[in-house]
Formats: C-alpha cells, structure tokens, sequence
C-alpha cells in the first residue's frame, strides 16, 4: 500500500472525517536539501515524503492547534518512522472556516 493510501485510510478510520484530502506534495521540493533522519544530500522530488493534510473532523471540535497536530502525527507515527518526511496538517473542526 503507497504511504498516501496508508494515510487516508488511518485517518479516515481514526476521525471519520467529513472532508479528507491527502495531498503529495514531494514534487514541489525537488532540489532542497535534507539532513537528519538518516536523510541527507539532494531530494529529488519522486517518492512520497512530503505530504498536505487537509482535514475536518468532529473530534477537533474544542482542541487546540497544537493538540490537533499532535493527534494527526500520533494516528501517522508509523508512516513518519519509515521515512515521510514533512507534514503540513491543515486541521479544522466542522463549521470553521477552511481554505480549500
């Protein structure tokens, strides 16, 4: 299973979101330079290891932003252990203004 699949697949079981949407952006950082992590020299920009998280579920409803990353990357500590590199978590609760 592709780490993207891994992904929306434990988020969507974990949150039951009502909007999911899991985007690689690995592409968009072809050139930069990694290190730490056992991550080192010039990504290329194949793979998946650079993803958006675009997420509202009912369980974020009166947490915080942080609290709300932290449940994001606690659901994704596998994927995050075997190589994904870079997360951006866009997390919202039902009724609150979103971006997408």
């Amino acid at each position: 299973m592709s780490i993207q699949k891994s992904i929306e697949a434990k988020l969507t079981a974990a949150l039951k979101p009502e909007r999911l949407a899991v985007v690689n952006e690995s592409h968009l950082h072809a050139g930069h330079h990694h290190s730490g992590s056992g991550h080192h020299g010039v990504f290329d920009g194949t793979g998946e290891t650079h993803f958006r998280i675009r997420v509202v579920a009912a369980e974020f409803a009166g947490m915080g932003r942080l609290a709300r990353h932290r449940r994001v990357n606690e659901l994704l500590a596998d994927e995050i252990a075997a190589g994904l590199h870079a997360l951006a978590i866009e997390p919202s609760a039902p009724g609150e203004p979103v971006k997408w």
